[in-house]
């Protein structure tokens, strides 16, 4: 055998699965559904409102998957920690000396909280615009502006944060949520 078989093995064997295919699919599905409704939120009615209904379902199936799927890495319990235990997180991360964790860490935990929410206001309120009974209602598209303009922020920093966690722990976490695995702990 060769030895870049052999080196591709032992990296294979390091390797440890952490994300179901359905949070993967889940995952891009909203991406893209998110990205489409931004591109398309002036004029392209139908569009904009077909990606945004997506969202909408893309949320209420990663919540029920989040609440009650028996995968460790996508049970909401396994990787949303509590606040203080966060705010030591996040002190770790000023200090450079954060932990590595296969699933989410919990800045990242909570951030797909804070994700899942907004997106669910967003879309809701958008949906809530196209009815007789709110159309035109100006807390009604105020709501869904505003809620789709902290939806922005929170995707950038969603991205740095991914970018920033990439390059402390030497790898590609982009990678991970598309092929779904991660660097098992021990080969650190």
């Amino acid at each position: 055998m060769r030895t870049d078989d052999l080196l591709a093995r032992a990296a294979a064997a390091e390797m440890v699965p952490v994300w179901s295919p359905w949070v993967r699919v889940l995952h891009w599905t909203l991406a893209a559904s998110i990205l489409v409704a931004w591109l398309t939120h002036e004029g392209a009615g139908w569009v904009h409102f077909t990606a945004g209904y997506t969202a909408l379902a893309v949320v209420a199936l990663r919540i029920g998957l989040g609440l009650w799927s028996r995968s460790e890495h996508t049970r909401f319990a396994s990787f949303v920690r509590p606040l203080p235990a966060t705010w030591a997180y996040a002190r770790d991360v000023l200090r450079c000396r954060e932990e590595r964790f296969i699933g989410h860490n919990p800045l990242g935990g909570w951030m797909i909280v804070a994700l899942l929410l907004t997106v669910a206001v967003s879309g809701s309120s958008g949906w809530l615009y196209t009815t007789d009974r709110f159309w035109g209602i100006a807390w009604v598209g105020d709501l869904h502006a505003i809620s789709s303009d902290v939806l922005l922020w929170l995707i950038a920093l969603h991205l740095a944060g991914v970018v920033f966690t990439s390059w402390r722990h030497r790898e590609n976490l982009v990678a991970a949520m598309i092929l779904g695995r991660k660097r098992a702990p021990n080969a650190d």
